[in-house]
């Protein structure tokens, strides 16, 4: 059995030996090291002797080399291969009574990892029940040695504090303002109203903050998003105050930012989901823009949600806290309702002079419509492209190739949920009905709304649909923004703009109409999120026509008697989240509940729920089987290996019990890692599709 370089034991405390007699530093000659190891039972600090000559270098922070998982040979341990990892503490003496093994190399002298990111790290290692090493590797960028040798300059002085400007159209907004300006620390969600402001407005509360003297944070989720606040605080506060952390700078150059914000030289930072663990100095502000998008989610493990690392920053660092949108998700919406945060939202004439006029096209116009039926493009809908393009640009938003629809009543369109569980119901190649959470078997299906017993599923290719429109409006240029080529703005000239949910460009001087079409692809998504997620897609492009004054209209291909349709057409966001939280806390869906899927082999998911120590009153749904991903699609993560059949399994407990239930799944999992005991599972904290 291969063994570690060094344990810890409950032994008495010994000054430390090393290999070969090397000389050791003579304070605190022990260096508690973080090793870049991301296994769960591997999950705590080894001691390393520091060697006098690294002793100025090998401080709390820094980068450095350890030999690890070495064997014994003639009572000495050695071997072991390098591997990086961080010295977290300096201690006088060591637990571990045997021969202690001297750090190898100090890679960097810089501290990059400081007591309050590791904090950080630690705090969201056990939330999601993973490893400290693997958030590490999340907050601190790999090492780039030309970026290291650059100065960051003094810190700038504080910037004056800007004018409320178009936060005077929310009642609470010059309030919020001014009190991130004197130096509290105010929490609110914020629901933006449509139009082209709020780059802007995100920019003056993050140079209010800076005005104040302590530091700004804003977590935005694509780098189109991130250019516009960029661009916005770029005018209030002037070029070198602040950088932008994301992909697009390249490796080396984000690093150099990274190094000048860690250092103190900035204090504001715009950037994309990684920039949630940003070392800001003294952060005043936290905020997020649209957590409904799943960037906002890390695919690596163990996969924390930029909206919960930014609600731990905080509380833990005292700082304001600000998550906006145009949409509202279900959790933010629970802020408000617990009273940890307060509305931030515009009254309902601004809200209407804003929004543009919504008309809703469901299927019975359809049925009784001859150009429906014949091109897929109701008379409303084409009166609306139409009149549109003779004042300016039209956007079109077809959905993504790939949305696999849920099923729901034919006559009502309420999803058709499971009688045991209430998780969705999915038909299996036999025809048969079965719940997608517990696996439980349907076999008399009968609507609890209407009574209706036919289901219905339907989708519609965006691409069929997108050359369809250009057939119908062929002297019209047509532009096409998606995942293959995403435009950030189109010129104010007519013209149809056809876009994948999420790649919608911006329109100088605003689009004239918007159509909305296949609302019901949206809609029946096999997902907890799929009206909230339908929604916030809806906002997101109607938000960019002109207001209802200056004759923007939109169009949505959708039954209008359906909750997410009738909160496009009040453009109600927050009523709407409000709403499915109080069905989903009826149902004990998250978030008020807390969840954790187990997946993996059926042997290894059974044996793993039966050893782990669940919290009193857990209740596990299923498991059912994983289905294998479609022909010509890349793996993802939670995507069974070739040949393998998995099974999910789903854990429920009640709220206050999210942080037992991730201990009790972590200590499982490193049992079963130490006793070799099968394969290892995946374990996922709060997984955000429940389909």
């Amino acid at each position: 059995m291969i063994r570690e370089a060094v344990r810890g034991t409950k032994a008495a405390r010994a000054k430390p030996r090393t290999w070969r007699g090397a000389e050791l530093a003579e304070r605190l000659p022990v260096a508690r090291v973080l090793v870049d190891k991301g296994l769960v039972h591997l999950d705590r600090y080894f001691d390393y002797a520091v060697p006098a000559a690294m002793d100025a270098e090998a401080q709390p922070g820094v980068r450095v080399r350890v030999r690890f998982g070495a064997g014994e040979k003639g009572g000495r341990r050695e071997g072991g291969k390098l591997v990086s990892g961080f010295v977290v503490e300096r201690v006088a003496e060591s637990e571990f009574r045997g021969v202690l093994a001297p750090i190898a190399q100090v890679l960097s002298s810089e501290p990059v990892l400081s007591p309050e990111l590791l904090g950080l790290c630690r705090a969201v290692a056990d939330r999601y029940a993973g490893t400290l090493a693997d958030v590490v590797q999340l907050a601190v960028p790999p090492r780039r040695a030309k970026a290291e040798g650059k100065g960051s300059g003094a810190p700038l002085p504080p910037n004056v504090m800007p004018e409320a400007g178009s936060w005077e159209r929310y009642p609470a907004g010059p309030g919020f303002l001014a009190a991130l300006g004197r130096g509290d620390a105010p929490r609110a969600v914020w629901t933006a109203l449509p139009g082209p402001h709020w780059p802007q407005e995100l920019a003056r509360a993050m140079a209010a903050t800076l005005a104040s003297g302590r530091g700004a944070l804003a977590v935005l989720p694509d780098g189109r998003a991130a250019a516009r606040v960029d661009a916005a605080l770029g005018e209030l506060i002037g070029e070198g105050r602040h950088v932008v952390l994301s992909a697009d700078a390249g490796p080396e150059e984000r690093y150099r930012r990274w190094l000048a914000v860690s250092r103190g030289a900035v204090r504001a930072v715009i950037g994309t989901r990684a920039a949630m663990f940003a070392p800001v100095r003294d952060v005043g502000l936290v905020a997020i823009w649209d957590d409904g998008d799943g960037s906002h989610s890390d695919p690596h493990a163990p996969q924390p949600h930029a909206r919960e690392v930014l609600l731990q920053r905080s509380v833990t660092e005292r700082a304001g806290f600000l998550l906006g949108g145009l949409s509202c998700t279900v959790e933010a919406a629970q802020l408000v309702e617990t009273g940890w945060a307060r509305p931030l939202t515009a009254e309902r004439e601004q809200v209407r002079a804003a929004a543009p006029l919504v008309r809703t096209v469901g299927d019975a116009d359809e049925a009784r419509d001859a150009a429906a039926r014949a091109a897929r493009l109701p008379t409303l809908a084409w009166q609306v492209v139409r009149d549109g393009l003779q004042r300016g640009p039209v956007l079109v938003q077809v959905p993504r190739r790939g949305y696999v629809p849920r099923l729901a009543c034919e006559r009502c369109r309420e999803p058709a949920r499971c009688r045991a569980c209430a998780g969705p119901l999915e038909a299996r190649d036999a025809g048969e009905l079965r719940c997608g959470w517990c696996g439980r078997e349907e076999g008399d299906w009968r609507c609890g709304e209407c009574g209706g017993v036919r289901l219905r599923a339907q989708i519609v290719g965006a691409r069929r649909t997108a050359e369809e429109l250009g057939r119908a409006f062929p002297a019209v240029p047509v532009r096409t923004s998606g995942r293959d080529h995403v435009l950030d703005t189109v010129p104010g000239v007519p013209s149809l703009v056809v876009s994948t949910p999420g790649a919608e460009p911006v329109a100088e001087g605003g689009y004239a109409a918007a159509l909305l079409l296949d609302g019901w692809a949206l809609l029946s998504r096999p997902d907890l999120r799929a009206g909230e997620e339908a929604l916030r897609r809806w906002l997101q492009a109607a938000a960019l026509v002109r207001g209802h004054a200056e004759g923007g209209t939109v169009a949505v291909i959708a039954e209008a008697t359906l909750r997410p349709v009738q909160a496009l057409v009040r453009w109600d966001p927050a009523g709407h989240a409000v709403r499915e939280l109080a069905e989903r806390a009826e149902l004990g869906f998250p978030p008020v509940s807390r969840m954790a899927s187990v997946t993996g082999r059926p042997e290894d998911v059974a044996e793993m729920l039966a050893a782990a120590a669940l919290p009193e009153g857990a209740e596990v749904l299923g498991p059912v089987p994983v289905p294998a991903p479609d022909a010509g699609r890349p793996r993802r993560p939670g995507d069974p290996p070739p040949g393998e059949e998995w099974e999910r399994a789903l854990v429920r407990v009640r709220p206050g019990q999210g942080a037992a239930l991730a201990a009790a799944l972590k200590t499982a999992q490193a049992a079963r890692l130490v006793k070799r005991e099968g394969e290892a599972v995946r374990v996922r904290v709060d997984p955000p599709d429940l389909g």
